[in-house]
């Protein structure tokens, strides 16, 4: 456990709370065979929450079997699809990234196609439980509110409505407005440790994809609201909206590229019908800047 400068904020709330803070070992015994682990997603990944679980079940291999991992997306390494941890888990994801695509492409991981915003409604109707969530936060407040940050989505879906919630405390972790914030009440067990959040390198548009984001631009006019995914078409999209005025973003997704846009004035929501005047996304994907 690393204790940076939110070290002295996890100092106060072990005092207030002193329950939910354990060995790491003691924290994970809690996970049982058949149990669906969901860890939060892309540059929101707890990374040394997963690193930690693996190393648990490195040193307790039969600790326990066939544990379900679901998550959107990862940016990490993905450890859980190695081989040799087969009998201990198989990955379930809404969306097949670089690092669990091989898993898939092997039948080692799952793939369960669905359109993210269906995956809460599948999450509070009960049809898919979450035994333990592996989330990431900001501090605490004075209040005991922790931000999910750059990564809310489908997180605190999952807060609400798993049976124990462990939450990687991070001071690089941002407090971002919008309603993405849990109580401290709702979380169960809690790990500090600071880490810098993972990053997203934008793919380089070719030249197909560029003359794709031409045409594009042609049929997006000023004033319209976008969403836009990620990846080189997305990013040669964007680049040729420098001439627009007055876009709007409701979006999953938030980019580097719809971040320059902003602040070349060129996406200000101020057309927008619903939300106006504010950009509207679940997760954020890019650099640290």
């Amino acid at each position: 456990m690393i204790l940076g400068d939110s070290g002295k904020i996890c100092e106060e709330t072990k005092k207030i709370y002193p329950q939910k803070f354990a060995s790491e070992e003691e924290i994970f015994n809690h996970i049982h065979r058949g149990d669906r682990i969901f860890i939060s997603t892309a540059c929101g990944e707890p990374q040394y929450l997963v690193q930690a679980l693996i190393r648990f079940v490195e040193s307790n291999p039969k600790a326990f079997f066939d544990a379900e991992v679901l998550h959107v997306w990862t940016l990490g390494v993905a450890p859980y699809t190695d081989a040799k941890f087969k009998y201990n888990f198989r990955l379930n994801s809404f969306f097949v990234g670089n690092n669990s695509r091989e898993a898939v492409n092997r039948g080692m991981a799952d793939y369960t196609p669905i359109f993210l915003s269906q995956v809460p409604q599948l999450l509070h109707r009960g049809l898919v439980h979450i035994n333990v969530a592996l989330i990431q936060t900001s501090p605490p407040d004075d209040h005991g509110f922790m931000s999910l940050g750059v990564s809310v989505d489908i997180v605190k879906a999952a807060v609400e409505n798993a049976s124990l919630v462990i939450a990687q405390i991070n001071q690089f972790m941002p407090r971002v407005h919008g309603d993405g914030f849990i109580h401290i009440d709702h979380v169960d067990y809690i790990v500090c440790h600071d880490e810098p959040l993972l990053e997203y390198e934008a793919m380089a548009p070719n030249e197909v994809a560029d003359q794709i984001g031409k045409y594009v631009a042609r049929i997006v006019q000023d004033g319209d609201t976008i969403q836009i995914g990620y990846g080189s078409l997305p990013n040669a999209i964007l680049s040729n909206f420098n001439d627009k005025k007055n876009l709007g973003v409701h979006s999953e997704l938030l980019t580097d590229g719809m971040v320059e846009l902003m602040k070349k004035g060129v996406i200000n929501n101020s057309q927008k019908t619903l939300n106006r005047g504010k950009t509207v996304a679940t997760f954020c994907m890019g650099h640290q800047s």
